[in-house]
């Protein structure tokens, strides 16, 4: 399902609202709400909102266990830091237990890190699969998605939960879920804004695209749904009707 708001604003509103329902119905259902969130410009707009006062109320923090998509392996301070990120937009001004707050964490080898965070995974979920209630992602505007690159070795992955990338033209190692654990989320939302993702966004919804060449391709919901939250000026090339 393709949802079209009229600009960034109305997208991160209807995600945190979207965020914020979502939350209700998992702890309702299931004690506790599970969220993978995304790094990146665009979300932190919608972290912000979920943080303002009117929307803080909404969410039962008590019962919810937030992890990330992806993370670049640099120091907890850095700017380029998800985890960071939504510490300073979200997390830091709302009631969620410290406990509940699982960061990927690369104070080692990329390697070693990604299998301490699939260890995490596993020991949590406790089953054969991670069952996310909701997971957030971005996309690049060469088709990646969390840190799923294009060429890497990364896309093929089918057992494991997380892996290590190295990404050339940051010069930098990143660990991330794989496809095969994003598509066992019960919903998975891609939010794109502005004119530059016009073109990929297009591109990502033909289906006679390659995978391997547009990565955010090989996110496909095994037994869950699948949403794009876009905004007027990245949908330009798509025959959506706006709100």
């Amino acid at each position: 399902m393709i949802r079209v708001c009229n600009d960034l604003e109305a997208l991160s509103l209807a995600a945190a609202e979207l965020f914020a329902t979502e939350a209700r119905h998992a702890v309702t259902a299931r004690g506790r709400f599970t969220v993978a969130l995304a790094g990146g410009s665009t979300p932190r707009r919608t972290y912000e909102i979920l943080a303002n006062e009117s929307f803080r109320d909404l969410v039962p923090w008590q019962n919810t266990h937030i992890f990330w998509g992806d993370e670049r392996c640099v120091p907890d301070g850095d700017i380029r830091n998800n985890a960071q990120m939504a510490r300073q937009a979200l997390l830091n001004h709302v009631p969620i237990p410290q406990n509940h707050v699982h960061p990927m964490v690369c104070n080692r080898s990329p390697q070693e890190a990604a299998v301490e965070y699939e260890a995490l995974l596993r020991g949590f979920f406790a089953t054969d699969r991670p069952q996310f209630d909701l997971v957030l992602l971005g996309l690049g505007e060469n088709g990646h998605t969390a840190s799923l690159f294009p060429g890497t070795s990364v896309l093929d992955e089918q057992q494991h939960w997380v892996a290590s990338v190295y990404v050339t033209e940051e010069g930098v190692h990143r660990l991330t879920l794989t496809a095969a654990a994003i598509n066992q989320a019960a919903l998975v939302v891609f939010l794109v804004s502005g004119a530059s993702k016009a073109p990929i966004l297009r591109n990502v919804l033909k289906e006679a695209q390659e995978p391997g060449n547009i990565p955010a391709r090989l996110i496909k919901p095994a037994n869950g749904g699948l949403l794009w939250l876009v905004d007027r000026d990245a949908a330009r090339f798509l025959r959506q009707r706006k709100e």
